[in-house]
C-alpha cells in the first residue's frame, strides 16, 4: 500500500458517545423485517435509508384505510413526550471518572456507586449493561410538589448536571423544584420519569422485574408510563405496603397508611421465588401419629361449594370410631368425589382429631409434599417488611439522627430480592437515596452467603445548610449514601471477624470458613469526556468554530486526565463493565492493560511499536485499543498494524475476530 494511499479511516476509531438507542432499535427491527427498509435521497441528493411504515403494518397484519391517520387512538400523552423521545435517543458524550480515595476495596470488588444524573448514567450504562440486570428498585420523588430538582431546559443534561454540581460554570441554567402552581406540574414529572424508564428496561435481563415505589397522587399515572414501556402484559403486581402503623391525629381526611409498589417483569420469562416459611409457620406442622411421611398438619375438609353447585360432591362418609354416616352441610359439601376420598381414607389422609373425636375429617397436609416456601402476595404489613419510622431508626443509628428523611426499610427492599433474585445477580438502584437498596444486598448475601452485587446512582443533591445532615459533615445526598454503605460494610466485617474468633476459641483450628463475600464498592463521578469530542461538522458551522474544532483534534486528549480516568471511559465506551478486573502488563516494552482476562487490551502509550503490534497480534484480544497519536505521524506503521490484525484474523478459524480501534 503507497504511503498516500493510508488514510485513518484504515483504523476503526473507538466511538465515544453512549449508545444510540434509536439506531439499535432500527436495527433490531431490521433484522426482524428487512423489507421494510428502502432507500431514498435527502435534500443533498445523497442516499439514506428509511422505514416504509404501510409495509411495515402489512408486515404485522395490519391492513389500514385511508383515514387511519386521523382516527383517535388509546395511549397516553402529555406536553413534551416527543422531546422526551429524542432526549433518550440523544447518546451521552459524558464518562464516568473512577474515585479510589472514597471506594472500598477499589480492585476487587463488583460493586458501584455511580455520584451523578442518573438519565446520563444510565445511558452511558447501556453498552456495558445490556440485558444484565436481573432486578430493578427504585424510590423515585413522588412529586408532593417539593422533593425533586428539575433543570428547566432538560435536554442539556451534561451541561446542566455540570453546572447543578459545580463542575462547570453556571451560564445562567436555572434550577428549581416542581411546584404545583406552575401549570405543568404532573408533565414535568412525566418528562423526568419516561427516558429513565425506557433507559432502564433495556438494561434488564429477559427474565429481569423492575419494582417501583410510589403514593396515590402519581400512581395512576406512573401505571400508564409503565403499561407503555414495558407492555401491559408484563404488569406483575401492584403491592400495597403498610408503612405506618399507627394513624397520626393531624392526618386531613382519611389518613394514608400505605405506599404502592408497581412490579413490572421484562418479558413472560420473570418467574417470581417463593418467600422462606418463618418458624411460626413451620411450628403448625407435626407428627402426632408418627406417620412416615413426616410432619403434618390438617386443612378444612369441606369446601365452599352448595349440593345444588356440586351434586356429586354431596355423599356420606364412615367415621372410623363410630361408625356413623357423616354428611356435610348442604352449603358447605367435600372437597373431594366419592372415588378420590376412599383413595385418601385408603391412604391414611384423612385427619379425625385427637383420639378420633371430631365429627367431620380434616384433609392431612405434609410439610414434605408442599412448596418449599410461601407464594407471595400484594400486602406487604408493617410487621414483616418494616414501615417508616424503622427505615428513620435504621439510618439514625447507622449515621446518625434526622440525617436523611425518607428511606425505605431494608426489610422492604429485601422482600423485594427475596421475591425476585438468586444469590449472585445483579441490582440496579438509580434513585439510591441513602443506599437502602446496597445495605439490603449486603446484608441478604451475609445471612445466606450470596454473591449479589449492585449498582447505586445518586444525584449530589446538595443538603440543605441548616440540615442535620450538613451539620455532620455531609455536603449532598450522595455522599451520605457512600457513608452508609462504607459503616454497612465495617458492621459486617467486624461481626464476621468476632464469629471467626468465636469458632477458633471454641475448636482451634478447626474453624469454619465463612463464605466470601464482596464487601466493597467502586465509586464513579459522571464528568465531562477525557476526549475532545469532534462537532465541526456541523453544515451551519461557522468557519471560525471549524477551524477550532481542527485545532482541538490535533490533540484531543484532555491535559488533566489521568491513565485511570481513560482507561475507564475506554471501558465504558468499548462495552466492558467498569467492574472488570484490569492487570498492568508489559509486551514489547509498553505497558498495556488486560482487561477480562486479556478479551480487551488497551495501550495508552505515546509510542506504538511494530514490536509492540506483533505482541498483541500475537495474544489474540477480542479488542485492541491504542492512542492515535502513539503512531506520531507514521502512516506507514499505521498501514502495517491493520495489515498484521486482518492478517491474523484470516489465519485462523476464529469465533471472534480482533477489533483494533485507535481514539
Amino acid at each position: 500500500m503507497k504511503k498516500e494511499e493510508i488514510t485513518n479511516s484504515s483504523v476503526e476509531k473507538v466511538d465515544l458517545r453512549s449508545m444510540n438507542v434509536g439506531v439499535d432499535n432500527r436495527a433490531r427491527l431490521k433484522a426482524l423485517f428487512p423489507s421494510v427498509f428502502t432507500e431514498t435521497q435527502n435534500e443533498k441528493g445523497e442516499p439514506m435509508e428509511v422505514i416504509d411504515f404501510e409495509k411495515l403494518k402489512a408486515e404485522l397484519g395490519t391492513f389500514s384505510d385511508l383515514f387511519e391517520a386521523r382516527r383517535e387512538r388509546y395511549g397516553m400523552d402529555w406536553p413534551g413526550k416527543k422531546d422526551c423521545m429524542k432526549l433518550l435517543q440523544q447518546p451521552s458524550v459524558a464518562t464516568l471518572k473512577p474515585c479510589r480515595e472514597e471506594s472500598v476495596g477499589f480492585d476487587d470488588t463488583k460493586n458501584l456507586f455511580i455520584e451523578g444524573d442518573n438519565l446520563e448514567v444510565l445511558k452511558l450504562l447501556q453498552k456495558s449493561y445490556y440485558g444484565r440486570i436481573k432486578m430493578i428498585y427504585i424510590d423515585p420523588p413522588y412529586n408532593t410538589g417539593k422533593e425533586f430538582i428539575y433543570p428547566d431546559n432538560y435536554s442539556e443534561t451534561l451541561d446542566t448536571y455540570l453546572a447543578y454540581a459545580g463542575l462547570a460554570d453556571d451560564q445562567g441554567r436555572k434550577f428549581s423544584t416542581n411546584t404545583p402552581n406552575e401549570g405543568r406540574f404532573h408533565t414535568k414529572w412525566l418528562n423526568m420519569m419516561y427516558p429513565r424508564l425506557y433507559l432502564a428496561r433495556n438494561l434488564l435481563r429477559e427474565d429481569g422485574v423492575i419494582f417501583i415505589s410510589i403514593d396515590d397522587g402519581e400512581v395512576s399515572n406512573l401505571r400508564k408510563l409503565c403499561d407503555e414501556i414495558f407492555g401491559e402484559e408484563n404488569f406483575v403486581a401492584n403491592v400495597v405496603w403498610q408503612k405506618k402503623y399507627s394513624v397520626s391525629n393531624d392526618d386531613p381526611g382519611i389518613a394514608p397508611m400505605h405506599d404502592h409498589i408497581l412490579v413490572y417483569q421484562k418479558s413472560l420469562a420473570f418467574g417470581r421465588n417463593l418467600l422462606p416459611r418463618k418458624e411460626k409457620q413451620l411450628k403448625r406442622y407435626n407428627n402426632p401419629d408418627n406417620d412416615p411421611r413426616g410432619p403434618w398438619t390438617s386443612g378444612e375438609y369441606a369446601s365452599g361449594k352448595s349440593r345444588i353447585e356440586r351434586p356429586t360432591l354431596w355423599y356420606s362418609v364412615t367415621h372410623p370410631k363410630t361408625g356413623e354416616e357423616i354428611w356435610p352441610d348442604e352449603n358447605a359439601v367435600w372437597r373431594y368425589t366419592k372415588e378420590k376420598h376412599l383413595q385418601l381414607e385408603a391412604g391414611n389422609r384423612l385427619f379425625w382429631g385427637p383420639e378420633q373425636s371430631y365429627k367431620k375429617p380434616r384433609l392431612k397436609r405434609f410439610l414434605s409434599e408442599i412448596q418449599k416456601g410461601i407464594v407471595p402476595s400484594t400486602w406487604w404489613p408493617f410487621n414483616d417488611t418494616g414501615h417508616n419510622d424503622e427505615g428513620q431508626k435504621e439510618t439514625g443509628t447507622i449515621l446518625g439522627k434526622k440525617i436523611f428523611s425518607t428511606p425505605k426499610p431494608v426489610r422492604l427492599i429485601k422482600r423485594m430480592l427475596e421475591v425476585s433474585i438468586s444469590k449472585a445477580d445483579l441490582v440496579l438502584d438509580f434513585f439510591a437515596g441513602s443506599g437502602a437498596t446496597a445495605h439490603a444486598v449486603l446484608n441478604l448475601s451475609k445471612e445466606d452467603g450470596g454473591n449479589r452485587k449492585f449498582i447505586m446512582v445518586q444525584l449530589p443533591e446538595p443538603c440543605y445548610e441548616k440540615s442535620e445532615a450538613f451539620k455532620a459533615g455531609y455536603k449532598t445526598i450522595a455522599d451520605i449514601g457512600k457513608e452508609r454503605i462504607r459503616r454497612v460494610i465495617k458492621k459486617i466485617e467486624e461481626e464476621r471477624a468476632a464469629k471467626a474468633k468465636e469458632a477458633e476459641d471454641k475448636l482451634p483450628g478447626m474453624a469454619e470458613k465463612l463464605p466470601d463475600l464482596d464487601l466493597g464498592f467502586k465509586v464513579l463521578k459522571l464528568d465531562k469526556s477525557n476526549f475532545k469530542i469532534w462537532d465541526g461538522g456541523k453544515p451551519d458551522a461557522a468557519e471560525e468554530e471549524v477551524a477550532r474544532q481542527l485545532e482541538l483534534h490535533i490533540d484531543h486528549i484532555d491535559p488533566n486526565a489521568t491513565q485511570e480516568d481513560i482507561l475507564f471511559e475506554l471501558l465504558l465506551k468499548a462495552g466492558f463493565m467498569p467492574t472488570e478486573k484490569v492487570e498492568k502488563r508489559e509486551l514489547a516494552g509498553k505497558t498495556v492493560f488486560h482487561i477480562a482476562e486479556a478479551s480487551l487490551l488497551i495501550c495508552l502509550e505515546n509510542e506504538i511499536t511494530r514490536e509492540l503490534i506483533d505482541a498483541v497480534a500475537a495474544a489474540e484480544p477480542t479488542q485492541f485499543i491504542c492512542l492515535d497519536r502513539g503512531f506520531q505521524g507514521n502512516d506507514q506503521l499505521k498501514a502495517n498494524a491493520v495489515q498484521t490484525f486482518a492478517a491474523r484474523n484470516q489465519s485462523r478459524d476464529r469465533a471472534e475476530q480482533i477489533l483494533f480501534r485507535t481514539v
